[in-house]
């Protein structure tokens, strides 16, 4: 495993963990995330922590790696996330690219699929 696929390995775990310390460590400290040629997101570990906690806080939480891609310092992960949406638990496919240097995720960028649920929460 290259070490940018091993660090994104680690954010996917951490975030499964919903361990937002393992999690930001895996991020340079002045990192940026991003809707896919969009919008910032968040810049740094200020504005990327309550982004987390708040997700964190949704009991059944869980990414699933469907494919990943990895060139060099670049790793594409195509995953389902399993979510908690306002109008019931469903999921929703996202496209994570990540810019890895020095063993940091300097960039990350977000494409969102469909949303489906599975019914309203009881």
């Amino acid at each position: 495993m290259s070490p940018a696929e091993a660090v994104v390995q680690r954010q996917l775990e951490a975030y499964n963990a919903r361990d937002v310390e393992a999690l930001l460590a895996t991020y340079a400290p002045d990192a940026e995330q991003y809707e896919l040629h969009g919008a910032q997101l968040a810049r740094g570990h200020a504005e990327m922590r309550p982004r987390f906690l708040a997700r964190f806080a949704e009991p059944d939480l869980h990414a699933r790696l469907l494919r990943r891609t990895v060139m060099g310092g670049w790793v594409i992960d195509h995953e389902r996330i399993a979510r908690n949406f306002p109008e019931g638990r469903g999921s929703l496919e996202m496209l994570c690219i990540y810019e890895v240097e020095a063993g940091l995720i300097r960039k990350a960028s977000f494409a969102l699929g469909a949303k489906t649920l599975e019914g309203p929460t009881p």
